[in-house]
């Protein structure tokens, strides 16, 4: 199924904004590592953070193959404009299919707007991808939840003022995802961000350790009504956010296969064209092929998932997939570019910096693998 003329319509306008606003200084603004306040603010206005919310709270829900594509755009840019609604997205879909009518009502119509930014808090500090792990606890006091822990990894931090905590409510249970909970949490006293963390790329945006030490939050904060269902109802959420990670791989490959495309045909050697070269000719053909296989499957996970078919399978192959892609051809472009394009002059050496993101973001591609290898045995029983 094609996307609709008013979602086709939003990606033009994404793509143009892009291309007149955001490429021309982009470099610029991610060399400084400046966050992007006045980017940010027109994605907010164009109705980006209500991309995944439907009415009655939100006027602009897309299809999820229109989300990919705005994704994509956004990423193409820079990479970091797509990550500062990616966990956001998944926060509002959490809320949509499990939240009570209150947390709809309460959260969902400001998060349209981006007046309310959210973040989603997974990973900590000696877990990684095992969230089943997780030591965050949140212990019942009458009518409140007292937390404490810690997260990491943890993008858009500062600038969210709701976050979905993955945590503990029952620390014993067996098996141990039945005792695992989201908590809506909002800031006070007994949270802290404890520090900014330093990347090799996906610069502006922040990305920060948090501290949760004795916090309060109401009973009704619990996702839902009925504790131990955090794990299953992340593991939903994360298929959205997978197709996201995919489509920021889209961007980031397309961003550097045209720039390649450009330079081959502006850049000479021996009389004529680069691209005429059979070694520079054919490796632009091999980007181009891979790019487009990657596209594919983000957009069959995207379809899959507007269909309501489960689409963990799909999501982790698109987000393996594309991102693994996504490096091979941000390192293409720079063997293109030569000396140039290890020049902070030319964007590409961005797009190699920014790419492995994708392979580690959003559980590692190794646990993709697992996930697929998982799901094509259940599917698939002798």
């Amino acid at each position: 199924m094609a996307v609709s003329a008013e979602e086709q319509m939003m990606i033009d306008t994404v793509a143009k904004f892009i291309d007149d606003d955001v490429r021309p200084h982009v470099n610029r603004v991610e060399h400084a590592d400046e966050y992007p306040e006045a980017w940010i603010q027109t994605i907010k206005d164009m109705g980006i953070f209500g991309l995944a919310i439907a009415e009655p709270w939100g006027a602009g829900k897309v299809s999820t193959e229109a989300y990919a594509l705005i994704t994509q755009e956004l990423a193409r840019g820079w990479m970091s404009l797509a990550g500062a609604m990616g966990g956001h997205t998944v926060v509002a879909k959490l809320i949509a299919d499990f939240g009570t009518d209150a947390q709809k009502e309460t959260y969902l119509p400001r998060m349209a707007t981006g007046e309310l930014r959210a973040t989603m808090a997974l990973t900590e500090p000696g877990g990684g991808s095992d969230l089943q792990a997780i030591r965050t606890t949140a212990v019942r006091e009458g009518d409140d939840y007292v937390i404490s822990g810690s997260k990491t990894w943890i993008t858009n931090a500062r600038r969210s003022d709701l976050i979905a905590l993955l945590c503990k409510t029952d620390p014993h249970a067996e098996p141990r995802h039945a005792g695992i909970s989201i908590i809506l949490v909002e800031k006070g006293e007994g949270f802290t961000i404890s520090r900014d963390l330093s990347k090799l790329g996906y610069k502006g945006v922040e990305t920060c350790e948090l501290l949760f030490d004795s916090l309060r939050q109401p009973r009704t904060q619990l996702l839902g009504d009925t504790e131990g269902l955090g794990f299953k109802q992340m593991m939903k959420g994360l298929e959205i956010g997978r197709i996201q990670v995919a489509s920021r791989s889209l961007g980031v490959a397309q961003a550097a296969l045209d720039d390649a495309v450009k330079y081959a045909q502006e850049r000479e050697s021996m009389g004529k064209p680069i691209w005429r070269h059979q070694a520079v000719g054919n490796r632009l053909a091999e980007m181009a092929t891979k790019l487009e296989a990657a596209r594919q499957l983000v957009l069959h996970a995207a379809r899959t998932f507007d269909a309501g078919a489960r689409v963990d399978m799909e999501a982790g192959m698109a987000k393996h997939f594309a991102s693994e892609m996504a490096a091979e051809v941000a390192l293409d472009a720079i063997r293109v570019h030569g000396g140039y394009g290890y020049s902070t002059e030319f964007d590409v050496e961005r797009y190699y910096r920014d790419a492995p993101l994708m392979i580690v973001g959003e559980g590692t591609n190794e646990i993709q693998l697992g996930v697929i290898a998982k799901q094509l045995i259940e599917r698939n029983r002798v």
